[in-house]
């Protein structure tokens, strides 16, 4: 970042930097403000004024939300100093392929598909075990996918009315010209049509910025540097709408 400051003058410009300063922060400054971020949970407090902005546009509703998660690597290397892993982060399967690092576990908007609520795990955490903490407490409907099956009795009442999607082997039972089994697969289709917007936020986090791999070592800094991706990825996300309204 320091020598971006340096070599890039839209990063200056964006930092408000160009004006009146004689010398740019170096790299110690910008550590110890990152420390301070994640000291005082900062990063969560931006995420929250970003939406605050969105919601007042009318880009975000929060009547429904969609939560899913989505596995971070992390290095497995033990040639560091310590001669280990990273402690905070666990390993678990997914399909027949082996992770390592963590989860980052998100409640979405359902109708912008924006985040709204950001939780860091280590990666062998079960994704119901979450869901809760990622709803906001207003809206009247929960989506998820098949891994989140009995959710609805994990949240205590009063709570949203849980869409859960149908396991797969369930599902290819279905036999659509069979009308009950046809029914059944038009609202597993509506369902999936929701649930697809919470893969957008992954999508820009991991291709957009390039996270697909922690930067470092715990839970409680690679959470708070993913929840900022999020506050700036809605900008990005939103940046039509936004630079419109401003004309």
């Amino acid at each position: 970042m320091e020598e971006a400051l340096h070599d890039m003058p839209v990063f200056r410009e964006f930092a408000k930097l160009e004006d009146g300063v004689t010398r740019l922060p170096d790299e110690t400054t910008i550590l110890r403000f990152r420390h301070l971020l994640e000291k005082h949970d900062l990063a969560t407090d931006m995420l929250r004024v970003v939406n605050d902005i969105l919601q007042a546009k009318g880009l975000m509703m929060k009547k429904g939300t969609v939560v899913d998660a989505t596995l971070i690597a992390a290095p497995s290397s033990t040639k560091n100093a310590e001669g280990e892993r990273d402690p905070e982060m666990k390993q678990t399967q997914k399909g027949n392929q082996w992770y390592f690092g963590m989860k980052a576990h998100i409640g979405v908007d359902a109708h912008s598909g924006l985040v709204h609520s950001v939780v860091g795990t280590a990666a062998n955490v079960n994704d119901v075990t979450q869901a809760g903490a990622l709803l906001h407490g207003q809206e009247d409907d929960a989506f998820a996918d098949a891994g989140d099956q009995g959710v609805h009795k994990r949240i205590e009442a009063p709570g949203p009315q849980w869409h859960v999607a149908m396991r797969p082997w369930l599902r290819r039972q279905l036999n659509a010209f069979i009308a009950p089994h046809f029914d059944a697969l038009g609202l597993e289709k509506w369902k999936a049509s929701v649930r697809a917007k919470v893969e957008h936020p992954f999508r820009v986090l991991k291709r957009q910025f390039g996270y697909t791999k922690v930067r470092y070592r715990g839970l409680t800094k690679s959470t708070s540097q993913i929840v900022t991706l999020f506050a700036l990825s809605h900008l990005w996300m939103a940046r039509r709408q936004l630079m419109g309204a401003r004309g």
